[in-house]
């Protein structure tokens, strides 16, 4: 779990990327508190070959990315 609540991009999809090369997977979750990150994290996520899942609460986002 990746928490970037608070965050500016790009700093929420730096975050993800460091995860993803160090890591590498077959799921990740991130909050954040922006749509532009949910947006940013989604397009780096599916180049990355993940499907991404969003649930919205109180405006607080949590992806899921899945290989």
């Amino acid at each position: 779990m990746i928490d970037a609540r608070g965050q500016s991009c790009p700093i929420p999809v730096v975050m993800v990327q460091q995860e993803v090369n160090k890591n590498h997977p077959g799921e990740l979750q991130v909050q954040v508190d922006a749509m532009v990150c949910v947006e940013n994290i989604s397009r780096y996520a599916a180049s990355q070959g993940y499907a991404v899942s969003v649930k919205e609460s109180g405006g607080e986002y949590t992806l899921t990315l899945k290989k």
